[in-house]
């Protein structure tokens, strides 16, 4: 059974603010509850929401390992709760990838832990310089868990890495796989051909539960589900393009109604369309 430790604060949220939300839609300024649960994913592993964006966190008997800080507010909560219901310093502060959302407040943990990132990564992440960089595959222990981090390439950002927690044998995947879910918006700064083989990275891995950065718990299927729909898409989008259709015809035509049934389908189906085709014009895959 699952055991949630929750808190919900008010927040006064700017419109800017708002919108780094992977939800976020534009319009006024308004009051947001801010929502912050750590719940237990499997064993020593944890699960840490902040709205939608979430983090990890593994109790080990040396100390407590964090994937992402998120941001200031959420580490200080994050920091204070891990105080509180652990007792153990933070050891290890991993960086899934470097995009400000999921990269931003590790000043606020980063003074117990030794901080490792993909080596594509920038010398600083909101002020936070990695002690730890590597190039593809990187493994240690703590506190009797094993951690693999794996690059999974150019894609979603070029410092993207999985890890997957042992003995729990739980993934922790960023952004590349969100399950049940389309992907975010008009796929803003993807490689679409590298995020397809970023997912098949994934699918390589061995792991048993997929903890999202968004998203609900899920399992490999979902990664899998996720490739297959992107590369639906890119097939149906260019045949549309090269049968000679403009984007906002192929927009209102195609028929992608076998996926209506994923998470902001309403919202994002238009948004994914007209970004799988400037993506396949600017990659040149169409003329």
């Amino acid at each position: 059974m699952l055991r949630t430790i929750s808190t919900k604060a008010l927040l006064l949220g700017l419109l800017g603010a708002f919108l780094l939300s992977p939800f976020g839609t534009a319009g006024p300024a308004f009051a947001q509850d801010t929502v912050r649960e750590l719940t237990q994913v499997a064993g020593n592993v944890w699960r840490f929401q902040n709205n939608f964006h979430y983090a990890l966190v593994v109790d080990t008997s040396d100390g407590v390992v964090v994937v992402d800080p998120i941001s200031a507010d959420a580490a200080r909560w994050l920091e204070a709760e891990i105080a509180s219901r652990f007792d153990r310093p933070v050891t290890h502060l991993i960086y899934s990838h470097s995009h400000g959302d999921h990269a931003s407040g590790g000043t606020v943990l980063a003074d117990t832990a030794t901080v490792i990132a993909q080596e594509n990564a920038p010398d600083q992440m909101d002020g936070v310089a990695p002690d730890i960089r590597f190039s593809e595959r990187l493994n240690f222990r703590s506190g009797g868990h094993r951690f693999e981090l794996t690059y999974l390439g150019p894609g979603h950002g070029t410092d993207l890495l999985a890890l997957v927690v042992r003995p729990e044998n739980v993934a922790f995947i960023v952004d590349a796989v969100s399950p049940g879910r389309l992907p975010y918006r008009d796929f803003p700064g993807a490689d679409i051909a590298g995020l397809i083989e970023q997912i098949e990275r994934v699918e390589g891995l061995d792991f048993q539960i997929l903890a999202p950065g968004h998203s609900r718990l899920g399992e490999k299927a979902d990664a899998t589900a996720a490739r297959e729909y992107i590369e639906w898409l890119r097939g149906a989008v260019a045949a549309e393009l090269k049968a000679g259709k403009g984007i906002d015809e192929v927009v209102e035509t195609l028929d992608t109604s076998a996926y209506a049934d994923l998470g902001a389908y309403e919202r994002w189906r238009d948004l994914n369309v007209q970004g799988m085709a400037r993506w396949l014009q600017e990659s040149g895959e169409v003329d």
